[in-house]
């Protein structure tokens, strides 16, 4: 079991207004189709959508939406989606990994090569950046789950790669083929996860001033403002009185 990461996986996400919320949604459902899709229907026998669903519960998104979000895939409706990742590199060299998922292939590649384009990073060919992470599942417990030492055993138990806690609470994280029977094992010992999701952790960090951070936060914002953006990832390491000054 590993001890506490020096680096952290910094996702940055934009305040959730009311103005941003329906977008959010869109993105999460589509999510939710997709996995259905190729799996069963029943999140009991379909590891990808217990996740998915548990995503957007977590964003607090309407029961009504997530049953749709299900009914589309028997429909029919997830057919014309496909799942694309795309690589590149932000300011100082970072690297950056965007998960899409959308109806065009041809808009989707577009979009993404401009956006990195004007906002001071470039896209790279497919393998220049993802060897520098790790994909992980991650779930998410509250603090009051239990004791530090109690949840570091329950991870153990479960077959879990590591755990960090916090006052924020636990983050335990398993192996990427692992995941199902980890979350199942984590919730016969410690309750269901505040949230899990599949994530791009870095091996590595690379440490970015606050200039380059500055940039860095441009270009995550403009990415996950993209329709078909579900997630950026990036291994930037941003000293916290950094992050702190731009989140303000």
């Amino acid at each position: 079991m590993a001890g506490h990461s020096k680096f952290k996986n910094i996702q940055f996400r934009k305040d959730r207004q009311d103005s941003l919320r329906s977008k959010l949604f869109s993105k999460l459902s589509r999510d939710i189709t997709l996995a259905a899709k190729q799996g069963l229907p029943d999140p009991a026998a379909n590891s990808r959508l217990r996740l998915a669903i548990a995503n957007a519960k977590a964003e607090s998104m309407p029961k009504d939406n997530i049953d749709r979000a299900i009914k589309k895939a028997q429909g029919g409706d997830a057919d014309t989606y496909e799942e694309i990742r795309y690589e590149g590199f932000g300011p100082g060299g970072v690297g950056l990994i965007v998960e899409v998922l959308t109806d065009n292939r041809n808009r989707a590649a577009a979009n993404v090569r401009t956006l990195f384009g004007k906002n001071g990073g470039n896209m790279g060919d497919a393998g220049s950046v993802a060897f520098m992470f790790e994909r992980v599942g991650e779930i998410v417990y509250p603090p009051g789950a239990g004791a530090e030492e109690a949840v570091l055993e329950a991870a153990i138990e479960a077959g879990a790669q590591d755990a960090e806690s916090d006052a924020e609470g636990h983050v335990i994280r398993a192996a990427f083929e692992d995941v199902g029977a980890v979350i199942d094992a984590l919730e016969s010992s410690l309750g269901p996860a505040k949230s899990t999701a599949i994530v791009w952790r870095p091996r590595s960090g690379v440490p970015v001033g606050e200039a380059e951070a500055a940039t860095l936060a441009k270009l995550i914002g403009a990415l996950e403002d993209d329709d078909d953006v579900q997630s950026v990832w990036t291994n930037a390491d941003i000293d916290d009185e950094v992050m702190a000054r731009l989140a303000g």
